[in-house]
């Protein structure tokens, strides 16, 4: 297989792997009955910092998976995988936010199609730095920021901050509704 062709198929791959993981785990916290364990890489609620580890989590398995067979030919794949990821995860509250902000709510088909576009640029990102992310201050720099990221999804699962990123809009609509506001 050519050098191009095997990078393309594990990019195909990846988005495959990525799309189908991500969209089971949207449920796998309920399916679990609320365990807080599976809830830490799990959406626990419907906020977009939740929706982002659909994203972010089961990228940084394919990612690692990806690393270990091929990073002969790519040596740069991990740092490319890792920033794809990043700027994959980023897609999703700026394409949300900014849609939303333009229409005034949100539309369910365009929400769940922002995840799979995100997915396919995270991966077209990976793509392309796969084999131009190899020096060795760029690999550390981003490893840096994906625990950081993975550290504070976890932590923020259950101690969120008090902004819009990590608020329930169901839960705040039930709210309104019984508070009449």
């Amino acid at each position: 297989m050519g050098y191009n062709k095997k990078l393309l198929s594990y990019t195909v791959g990846g988005i495959v792997f990525v799309s189908v993981l991500g969209t089971l785990l949207h449920f796998a916290y309920e399916w679990s009955g609320g365990n807080g364990v599976v809830g830490l890489i799990t959406p626990v609620n419907e906020s977009t910092w939740e929706h982002m580890k659909l994203l972010f989590f089961p990228m940084l398995v394919y990612i690692l998976f990806e690393y270990f067979q091929i990073k002969k030919d790519f040596p740069g794949i991990l740092c490319g995988g890792f920033s794809g990821m990043l700027v994959g995860t980023a897609a999703i509250p700026i394409l949300f936010y900014g849609y939303t902000g333009v229409l005034g709510r949100n539309i369910m088909a365009v929400d769940i199609a922002i995840y799979y576009i995100s997915v396919i640029i995270g991966f077209l990102v990976s793509y392309y730095l796969a084999d131009k992310c190899d020096q060795q201050i760029y690999k550390i720099m981003v490893s840096i920021i994906i625990v950081l990221l993975a550290i504070a999804f976890m932590v923020f699962t259950y101690n969120p901050p008090d902004s819009r990123i990590f608020m329930d809009p169901l839960k705040n609509n039930m709210e309104t509704s019984s508070t009449g506001k």
